[in-house]
């Protein structure tokens, strides 16, 4: 927090004449800045330029002497929105990404460069030593988190409550949150309420709704990110397939025991991984869908949503274990940087052959629109987008094994 005492100090100070030297300088060169800067309440409470960016900038010639923008920056005026969002999972993101091994295959242009995953996991806190490699790579105007909701230099609130503003992150081919919601009742109901066709009062839940409650931003779920946990299901059949998931996830070796690797997925907070921290979130959710349904719904929904998990961790499970029995009986190597006889779920696209490379589809992409989907009371993601296309991709991998199989003369065997 040493960051924040030159900052503090920027505060107590009078900010017009520099505010008068940055404005007639950047009324010029980004006159966009200046006009979303004009229009927030930063400009209306006298919060200048270099309240946030410091005094030591004066040209294009001493760009680099601007402040690194931070959360920690934004916590000078807003502490308890910040003590919120350093307990939640938008403030891991960059622990997030940085964990999973895929990330660091990827071409620097999309990592330090921000333009893949990071793109929208730049999200989160960072150690100064992140910030500077960073800055390094072309980053250097600031890592401030807060400014992916509360959009620069408006920062506002209003913008920030409107589910539009999730859309940017929470869409595409890991998690199409956005287009589950949009196109569920729920969504309808709410983008047609935005328009105008329905009244300002109609209930409609929107991303805020139900994961900001109050504006709280520590933003947590039961399942998490993957849709694991623990403790482990008392059902035998989904308890061995969480299992083998969580083997090809690399968080339990193959007597079920903890590998280091829990130890990361922990650090970034993906997973509940006690009773507690489930029961605690879904207590929440249950409380927030109560304020338009019943107890009795609401429970039902969830719990069929959580069915759905059970039925598409079988399918995943068999996936996994077929191609397992193609490592151990050798008709494909298995990678020598895999820790355990199972394929690597986080290796993600750099799954080494096609057979790989459907199964990552089956988890990361399928899996994912069918639970999804069911929580976000999205009946054809959870269905045509999610279960329908983990069957056929699971077919699709037998079809594959066996071919492989029949063609290094092995016959068909059981994976351990």
């Amino acid at each position: 927090m040493k960051a924040l005492v030159p900052l503090l100090t920027l505060l107590l100070a009078s900010p017009i004449a520099l505010a008068d030297s940055c404005v007639d300088c950047h009324s010029k060169e980004t006159p966009n800045v200046v006009k979303d800067w004009q229009l927030s309440k930063h400009h209306d409470a006298d919060i200048s330029c270099d309240t946030c960016h410091g005094d030591e900038h004066s040209s294009a010639a001493d760009v680099d002497k601007l402040l690194t923008i931070t959360a920690e920056t934004c916590a000078a005026c807003h502490s308890e929105r910040f003590e919120q969002f350093a307990k939640g999972k938008h403030a891991l993101a960059w622990a997030a990404v940085k964990a999973m091994p895929t990330t660091h295959a990827q071409p620097m242009a999309l990592n330090q460069g921000l333009k893949g995953c990071t793109g929208c996991h730049k999200l989160g806190l960072k150690g100064e030593a992140e910030i500077a490699d960073l800055k390094a790579a072309g980053s250097k105007f600031g890592q401030a988190s807060c400014d992916a909701c509360h959009t620069r230099h408006t920062f506002s609130v209003k913008e920030a409550q409107q589910p539009q503003a999730c859309q940017t992150c929470h869409m595409g081919f890991d998690h199409p949150q956005w287009e589950m919601w949009s196109s569920s009742k729920h969504g309808v109901r709410y983008l047609l309420k935005q328009n105008g066709t329905l009244p300002a009062d109609t209930p409609a839940p929107t991303c805020q709704t139900c994961h900001m409650v109050d504006g709280d931003h520590e933003v947590r779920t039961a399942w998490g990110f993957l849709a694991v946990r623990l403790p482990l299901s008392e059902d035998p059949q989904w308890k061995a397939d969480q299992i083998t998931i969580l083997q090809a996830l690399g968080v339990l070796d193959m007597d079920g025991k903890p590998t280091p690797r829990l130890e990361v997925v922990k650090a970034a907070d993906v997973a509940r991984l006690t009773k507690a921290d489930f029961d605690r979130e879904r207590n929440k959710m249950l409380k927030v869908c109560g304020d338009c349904h019943s107890a009795n719904f609401a429970q039902n929904e969830l719990d069929n949503a959580d069915k759905l998990i059970r039925d598409l961790d079988h399918l995943l499970a068999e996936g996994i274990r077929i191609i397992a029995g193609l490592y151990q009986d050798g008709i494909i190597p298995k990678p020598a940087n895999y820790a355990m006889p199972f394929p690597d779920l986080l290796t993600f696209q750099d799954a080494p052959t096609a057979i790989e490379q459907t199964l990552f589809e089956m988890h990361l992409k399928h899996r994912m629109r069918g639970f999804q989907g069911a929580f976000h009371a999205n009946p054809d993601y959870a269905l045509w987008y999610g279960w329908s296309e983990m069957v056929r991709d699971l077919q699709e991998i037998k079809e594959k094994a066996a071919e492989m199989r029949a063609a290094k003369g092995h016959k068909v065997s059981q994976a351990p």
